[in-house]
């Protein structure tokens, strides 16, 4: 069952891969940096609301339980 096309098409992935590659236009420094910095305030940000709405979820169902 194994022969030489198995090899053939992993070299032409890897030049293809490499092709690829050099098409990609990267960012920036600056952009990097910007880029980031709003994902990190982002998810804190998220993070505060899911930390807030789990505080009021959790006040509302131990008094739900305590009736």
């Amino acid at each position: 069952m194994a022969d030489s096309t198995g090899k053939k098409s992993g070299i032409g992935f890897f030049e293809g891969v490499k092709a690829e590659f050099k098409k990609v236009t990267w960012p920036d420094r600056q952009a990097t940096v910007k880029q980031s910095i709003a994902v990190v305030a982002i998810s804190v940000v998220v993070g505060v609301i899911i930390a807030v709405l789990d505080y009021f979820i959790q006040f509302g169902v131990n008094f739900l339980t305590s009736l």
